[in-house]
């Protein structure tokens, strides 16, 4: 597969001259921000309301639109999940480990100043992977079978160990209650029903939007509302750039590992910004910083891990779109909608016959960055103001915004009561030592791992050696078990220290 003619690479680049490429550009963002700070309203809800607008007009503003909206929700989570523990989007809990600590410090501006900062090089640097490697990646990427998809999942659950907050059986537990909840459903191998209780609501599982404002929003309401006095955040320390530049660039080498995590889960279709933070946070867990907290104390790192990675997917996610006619996440699946209206089929000879309008559209994901860094310090201003609203007046809003998200993901109420009754579950297992975390992250892999790996035996007559006979999960299982090992060889060490 060749790569775009320099005269379509200059051709593409002039369309970002436009003005109206700009502000449609500006907009998205703008309008991303908005589905992504709101929890249960996500990227994928923006760009799909958004899509049928863009009939009638021209590929660079549809673009510009949706691929605002894109980046713009990818970040925008971050921002309830530095202010009030509750991630605005699935791809942002792993923010909340330390981004909310840092609020409780003082320190919410220079959390927020970060995760703008890594928001925008994991976007940056996706798009300069996107334009020089797309096509190489693609073929990559063919290479994996569900054998690959089943040993990466339980390379996934290896990411309990940095998020169990000091204990290991604990972090466990609570990803096999997680992977308990993914089993709810029909069979994806079988079709047998599973434990549904008969309401024909569970019979596609357990939703993800009210799993997740159950587990992080509600549990933590209920926590802080079980408590003789509630707990305002103090007051909080204006942070300077220069600070944060230079707290990113200690850790410049992880924040690049982390954007190459990103993108390579972004180019594996049915992955997404969940796994790609989890996973980029788990590696975080290896760097340690004698002048930084712990991870899940209030570090910067786990803050720079987290939303580098979860940015980075958005390239990564386009790869296999552009190229395969794949869509690698949900918004890139309503982007292929988008792309149909206009008049155009991603697929192996996109970037032959269109190297102009792919280079344009790898130059449209950039200026959407940009765009992000700009309104996402410029917000900072208002920061303030949110965090002087009274808790005991905060903690409803926040309960009345989840349920309203929960609603406007399937317009039914179930979600909503489903989201009452997990929550109360969330707030007893925290009150048990138990994390969230874990639990969310075993609700997400728990059926990835289940499908992808009877898939692979059903294939392969149940021969369970094909896990290490194949190189490239061979690799994945040797890397899941050396993290387990030095996981487990750091808990021992902490412990004789102790």
């Amino acid at each position: 597969m060749e790569f775009a003619s320099l005269q379509d690479v200059l051709a593409g680049l002039s369309g970002l001259a436009s003005a109206k490429v700009l502000l449609w550009s500006a907009a998205g963002v703008m309008i991303g921000f908005i589905f992504g700070a709101a929890p249960g309203l996500t990227a994928t809800a923006g760009v799909a309301i958004a899509t049928p607008l863009t009939f009638g007009v021209s590929f660079d503003q549809s673009m510009s639109l949706l691929l605002g909206i894109y980046c713009g929700g990818y970040f925008a989570g971050s921002i309830p999940a530095i202010l009030v523990n509750t991630p605005g989007a699935p791809g942002n809990a792993a923010t909340t480990m330390d981004g909310y600590p840092m609020a409780r410090k003082g320190r919410a501006d220079m959390a927020f100043v970060l995760a703008v900062l890594g928001s925008f090089v994991g976007g940056i640097l996706s798009g300069a992977v996107l334009l020089f490697l797309a096509p190489a990646l693609s073929s990559m990427a063919l290479m994996f079978t569900a054998v690959e998809y089943a040993s990466f999942g339980i390379f996934g659950l290896v990411c309990v160990a940095a998020i169990s907050g000091g204990s290991i059986l604990r972090g466990c537990v609570a990803a096999t209650l997680g992977m308990i909840l993914g089993c709810v459903g029909i069979d994806p191998v079988d079709g047998v029903i599973r434990l549904t209780f008969d309401l024909p609501q569970l019979l596609t599982g357990v939703p993800l939007i009210p799993a997740l404002i159950a587990f992080f929003a509600i549990a933590e309401m209920l926590n802080q509302g079980s408590t003789a006095e509630v707990r305002e955040l103090p007051p909080q320390e204006r942070a300077s750039i220069a600070e944060a530049l230079r707290s990113f660039l200690r850790h410049k080498w992880g924040a690049l590992k982390a954007g190459l995590i990103g993108m390579g889960i972004g180019i594996l279709p049915g992955t997404g910004p969940t796994i790609a933070s989890w996973v980029s946070y788990s590696e975080m867990s290896r760097r340690e910083d004698p002048e930084e907290p712990p991870l899940g104390q209030g570090a910067p790192r786990g803050i720079i891990a987290s939303e580098v990675s979860n940015n980075a997917v958005t390239g990564g996610a386009l790869v296999p779109l552009l190229t395969l006619g794949i869509p690698g996440d949900t918004v890139t699946a309503v982007l292929l909608g988008a792309l149909t209206i206009q008049n155009i089929t991603p697929g192996p000879l996109f970037i032959i016959e269109n190297g102009n309008l792919f280079v344009l559209l790898v130059g449209i994901l950039m200026l959407s960055n940009v765009w992000l860094l700009a309104f996402g310090l410029g917000m900072r201003r208002f920061l303030p103001l949110f965090l002087k609203i009274p808790m005991p007046v905060l903690l409803p809003l926040i309960g009345v915004f989840a349920a309203t998200g929960c609603f406007a993901d399937s317009n039914t109420a179930f979600p909503v009561a489903l989201m009452g009754i997990l929550g109360v579950a969330g707030y007893y297992l925290s009150t048990l030592g138990l994390p969230m975390p874990p639990l969310v992250l075993g609700l997400v892999l728990g059926p990835i791992i289940e499908k992808n790996l009877r898939d692979a035996l059903t294939v392969h007559k149940m021969d369970i050696t094909i896990f290490v006979t194949r190189p490239i999960s061979a690799v994945i299982l040797a890397l899941t078990l050396f993290t387990v090992v030095v996981t487990i060889r750091k808990a021992a060490q902490k412990q004789v220290t102790e």
